[in-house]
């Protein structure tokens, strides 16, 4: 007999959501099994010295000391700055890993009053917040648009960002929106319908 597979419960459209700078970069991921093992990621491989993603492994392996601290688990973030897409007016050769958990991690402990924060890796950076409330179209425009005429909040001074990132916290779903081109696909190859 067929197992039942039940239907997964709608969660509420006005519930709250976070919105996050998007950073243009490239996809990392840093994986801490409880084994012990170190693992280095793109957004769809594991990579190593030989296949590494704009020095990203080798800065991991630079750097592993201090990312341990991150804990047992699968860490995701942005690896940008020089050299990566847009480049975001570092100096030459300097690059950040941005964590996008911004739940869990604050740079500075200054920046949240909730307990369960913690400071992440002092190697690392976290999304900026750009406003967290209860979903509102309407929000998310403003923020996009305070984004687009105020800058990057990643890398103050830098005037075109890419645009935002909205996490629908009950719904557990992340969305985003550019600045730039935001009715298209992001390649040509788009999926059914046209979409990515």
């Amino acid at each position: 007999m067929l197992d039942f597979v039940e239907f997964k419960k709608i969660p509420r459209l006005s519930r709250e959501c976070v919105i996050t700078e998007k950073i243009d970069g490239t996809n990392g991921v840093i994986c801490i099994t409880e084994e012990g093992e170190f693992l280095v990621g793109s957004r769809s491989r594991w990579i190593d010295e030989h296949t590494d993603n704009h020095g990203f492994h080798k800065w991991c392996m630079e750097n592993k000391t201090d990312l341990l601290n991150l804990g047992i688990g699968t860490h995701y973030g942005e690896w940008w700055g020089s050299g990566i897409q847009r480049g975001y007016n570092l100096p030459k050769g300097e690059k950040r890993f941005s964590l996008f958990n911004t739940g869990r991690w604050v740079k500075d402990r200054t920046q949240s009053l909730l307990e369960k924060q913690e400071y992440c890796p002092e190697c690392c950076y976290v999304m900026p917040i750009l406003w967290t409330g209860t979903f509102d179209t309407e929000q998310i425009d403003i923020t996009l648009d305070d984004l687009k005429h105020n800058g990057s909040r990643a890398s103050l001074g830098f005037m075109q960002p890419e645009g935002i990132v909205i996490y629908h916290k009950a719904g557990n779903l992340m969305f985003k929106k550019t600045i730039e081109k935001d009715d298209e696909c992001k390649g040509k190859a788009g999926g059914q319908n046209g979409t990515p």
